[in-house]
């Protein structure tokens, strides 16, 4: 039984560690604007 609580305590441990760095990801790290421009060919307008 100790094994099972020590594996349980493992891999709760390794879950919080986890979801904390995808929270962080979320939360902390910010995308760069930046313009785009994109090139459409004149004879998709004429369908």
């Amino acid at each position: 039984m100790p094994s099972l609580i020590r594996l349980l305590v493992i891999l709760g441990i390794l879950g919080g560690i986890g979801y904390g760095t995808l929270w962080a990801f979320a939360n902390l790290v910010k995308p760069q604007m930046r313009e785009m421009s994109v090139v459409v060919p004149p004879d998709r307008f004429a369908k």
